[in-house]
């Protein structure tokens, strides 16, 4: 049987200038300036106490997240979380490097979708598409991770990206922090464009996988941090965690800590398959599951304006 596929080469795009975005370079919240909201929680207390031994013993912090990190303008907390040496790893999905990417450049991100999927401009900007598969492909070509191919990307294109200073993945790749991106194709805007090759897409964040599995290979005595990854974060935690412990490294005495805005009551019950939240990815494959044999799992209810500041003001000193 003959299967057919949809040409992409008369796909039409878009410059991202003139586009109105959501989220601007000018409103970043600034770490020291802006006030950080009060959030008590003594289980918080607890993660931040557990963060500070890891690091004072030289486990990893790794610092999982989705799109909204970004979206909620929190860029430089965790830009300086990386610099004092809180955060040893960041992973995210496809969504997280694009808008990272696209403030880096454009000073602006996060379009207005539903206006746009209407005339099907959505996604089609230029800029963005050519220049992050650009780097993607010759990364892959290279044997680059994902990650590491656009922070190259941006380090041999200085005059492109005026705001690369905010950039967390050009941040990362400059303190020599692994900044790792699971991908799953067709779920990102650049997977639309004529450019997008998805062999190497594939060859860059199999890259990436990788290297995240060996950070968590050592997150023994460490801990582990999800901010509002509801599937691609945990799925690919749980798959680094097993590689791990079936090549013998002895990750069990874990802290893990999932933030949301579900609240999921007593998160440590077990759930019958009628409880909606029993299909939470999150609360199964970061809070319960991996700590099954030692360590300890939270899960906080909080929106990351509020959570994001107060990680990083109790973790400075």
């Amino acid at each position: 049987m003959k299967y057919k596929t949809l040409d992409f080469k008369n796909i039409k795009t878009w410059s991202v200038k003139g586009r109105r975005d959501l989220v601007r370079i000018n409103n970043l919240f600034t770490p020291g300036k802006d006030s950080v909201p009060e959030w008590k929680s003594p289980d918080f207390e607890d993660v931040v106490l557990k963060i500070k031994e890891a690091r004072k013993n030289g486990h990893p912090v790794i610092f999982s997240m989705g799109a909204h990190v970004i979206k909620n303008r929190l860029s430089r907390y965790l830009i300086e979380m990386m610099k004092n040496g809180t955060i040893t790893h960041i992973a995210g999905n496809g969504a997280t490097s694009i808008h990272d990417f696209e403030l880096a450049y454009n000073g602006g991100t996060s379009e207005d979708v539903p206006t746009a999927i209407e005339d099907g401009s959505f996604g089609m900007w230029e800029e963005t598409g050519k220049w992050m598969n650009e780097a993607i492909n010759k990364g892959a070509e290279l044997g680059m991770g994902y990650g590491e191919s656009l922070a190259v990307y941006i380090d041999q294109h200085p005059e492109l990206f005026p705001y690369k200073d905010d950039c967390v993945l050009y941040q990362a790749y400059k303190l020599g922090v692994p900044a790792t991106y699971h991908i799953a194709l067709g779920t990102d805007i650049i997977h639309q464009h004529p450019d997008c090759r998805m062999g190497a897409i594939g060859a860059a964040s199999g890259v990436d996988f990788k290297r995240y599995c060996e950070s968590v290979s050592r997150l023994g005595g460490g801990v582990f941090l999800n901010f509002g990854s509801g599937v691609i974060g945990p799925e690919v935690f749980l798959k680094a965690l097993s590689i791990s412990r079936n090549l013998g490294y002895d990750v069990y005495k874990i802290t893990t800590a999932n933030f949301d805005l579900i609240d999921l009551g007593d998160y440590k019950k077990k759930l019958s398959y009628d409880d909606v939240n029993y299909y939470y990815r999150p609360r199964k494959n970061i809070v319960n599951r991996p700590v099954s044999r030692g360590g300890t799992g939270y899960h906080f209810c909080a929106d990351h304006k509020v959570s994001i500041p107060n990680l990083y003001e109790r973790t400075k000193k």
